[in-house]
């Protein structure tokens, strides 16, 4: 069975999103955490990982990538009890009945992403649509031959586009977090 893990290609996670998840962390969609949003508040950087961001467990943090990776029934297992602690704990959750099923779909449809040869690259785009929340899942896969990965030179992207106008400006994300440190 194959499970989705966060990948950091470099530090743009770590401005982009309020909290990022740490490199190699088990991860789901997330999108039950914008829930109960409205759509026309969001901003900045909870607006970013509304827009392309997969939920780390346990972290609660986001990540621009994912990666397919080998998984067994027992790491399966452990994610969906980790996620149901969290469900439960920290997002308000009833019971633990209630969490671990939440859990269990959430993990059921992060596997469904995971169609694509291990070591595949996945991204998301998320909108709001007519009410409800819309995911688009992007897989990407090294050209050619299996090299070393480089971030910027070696992604085929399959899957849809990402839509005009929602271009994400790192360096204003930067300078606006040096502006937090200080």
């Amino acid at each position: 069975m194959k499970l989705l893990r966060t990948i950091r290609l470099d530090p743009s996670d770590t401005f982009v999103f309020e909290l990022a998840a740490e490199p190699g962390e088990w991860a789901v969609s997330g999108a039950f955490m914008f829930a109960h949003d409205d759509p026309d508040a969001l901003d900045g950087k909870r607006r970013a990982a509304f827009r392309g961001g997969f939920l780390g467990v346990p972290s609660l943090g986001w990540s621009t990538l994912v990666q397919i990776v080998e998984a067994s029934d027992d790491d399966r297992g452990a994610l969906v009890e980790l996620l149901a602690h969290e469900l439960h704990a920290r997002l308000g959750a009833p019971d633990m009945t209630a969490a671990r099923a939440a859990a269990e779909e959430e993990v059921a449809f992060a596997a469904s992403l995971c169609g694509h040869p291990r070591d595949t690259l996945v991204a998301v785009r998320r909108s709001f649509e007519k009410g409800v929340i819309r995911e688009a899942f992007r897989a990407l896969r090294p050209r050619g031959e299996r090299k070393p990965m480089r971030a910027f030179s070696l992604l085929e992207v399959e899957g849809e586009e990402a839509a005009a106008g929602e271009d994400v400006d790192l360096v204003a994300l930067a300078k606006e977090r040096r502006g937090e440190e200080r």
